[in-house]
């Protein structure tokens, strides 16, 4: 892939390797100099779709990884070698590639370079604290209801960062708030429940 690969064009290469299994290894190779902003989106991503456990607390392990690096101010991401030899289903990939890249395509011809403030050492240090939050929240997610709104906060924030777009970054963060306070509820409304049953 060349750096100024689009996302949509980085995820239909993922979806058309060999093979019945795809490596977090492979993945971040493929990636190559744009990683982090990409491994962001792809984390994402399946939790866009109703996803099997543990696809969804894995990728909130690996995002929360990739955030602290990134608030860290490191300049390329670091995976333990334990984690680079996990897969995924190769069909699970093309799955979620094949409903995303329509959707990444008609986004990618409205986003274009605006509201620089996240390309600075700071406002990338700022993103990584950001994602840490959607991370946390989505590692304690409920089933589908409030793990999607977390995944496509999370996508558009890593899609932002790699078109450069701030209005995409910001847009991610507003669903993300959504999908943290959607996640809120639910968690007050189970406990409620339990506190009730126990005064039963």
């Amino acid at each position: 892939m060349t750096a100024g690969a689009r996302t949509s064009d980085v995820l239909t290469v993922l979806a058309s390797q060999e093979g019945e299994r795809l490596t977090v290894g492979d993945i971040v190779a493929v990636l190559r100099d744009r990683a982090f902003a990409l491994l962001v989106v792809l984390l994402g991503l399946p939790n866009c779709l109703p996803m099997p456990p543990p696809i969804p607390l894995i990728c909130g392990l690996l995002l929360l990884l990739v955030a602290v690096q990134i608030a860290a101010g490191m300049s390329a991401p670091w995976l333990p070698r334990m984690l680079l030899g996990r897969s995924i289903a190769l069909t699970d990939v093309r799955r979620a590639v094949t409903r995303a890249v329509p959707i990444l395509r008609r986004l990618e011809r409205w986003s274009r370079p605006r509201v620089s403030v996240f390309e600075t050492a700071l406002g990338m240090r700022g993103m990584g604290i950001a994602l840490l939050a959607l991370a946390l929240a989505l590692i304690v997610a409920a089933p589908i209801v409030g793990q999607i709104p977390l995944g496509l906060a999370v996508c558009l924030v890593g899609l932002g960062l790699v078109e450069r777009d701030g209005i995409v970054v910001m847009g991610g963060l507003v669903i993300g708030l959504f999908g943290v306070a959607i996640n809120a509820g639910f968690a007050y409304a189970v406990i409620a429940g339990i506190v009730g049953l126990l005064n039963l």
